[in-house]
């Protein structure tokens, strides 16, 4: 059974680990990616700055963290939020824990008043790209504005 709450500051080491693994088992421990952010190590202080942002974490029946997903304003003039860090962990995936997660950040979205969320990702996360497209995302040419990460290479928008 996994249990999606808000983020906790005692979340911040496992969701470090857990996200900085599955980028390089990527290759995506680069520059450029979600790997080098800096508020990486201290997600929680970051989420919980402002009630604009949210970032819901996944446990399982053992209490462990084996993913989480975020939400943060992108373009307030515009009413975007931006869906940041969404990540499952390999003994975690295949039991729809990635749309459990964006059914959390957009209910949190809609609340928020955002109209619209945006998302940046890679082509080598090819069930991250199955994942979008299946929850309804459309697709994007190009990033809405100046991609904060320059290795991704799909952008993506629902409307709340």
């Amino acid at each position: 059974m996994i249990t999606i709450r808000p983020i906790q500051k005692n979340d911040d080491p496992y969701l470090k680990q857990l996200i900085q693994e599955l980028l390089k088992s990527y290759q995506l421990d680069i520059p450029g990616t979600a790997y080098f952010d800096p508020e990486l190590a201290h997600l929680s202080d970051f989420y919980q700055a402002s009630k604009a942002r949210q970032y819901f974490v996944a446990l399982n029946d053992q209490q462990e963290v084996v993913g989480g997903a975020g939400i943060a304003t992108y373009d307030s003039q515009n009413k975007v939020a931006e869906l940041q860090k969404l990540y499952v962990a390999e003994k975690a995936q295949g039991h729809h824990l990635s749309y459990q997660l964006l059914d959390k950040v957009m209910q949190f979205a809609k609340e928020a008043g955002y109209q619209q969320v945006y998302l940046e990702t890679h082509h080598k996360l090819e069930s991250a790209l199955y994942v979008y497209r299946a929850y309804g995302f459309t697709e994007l040419t190009a990033p809405l504005k100046q991609a904060e990460h320059s290795e991704m290479d799909y952008f993506f928008v629902l409307s709340v």
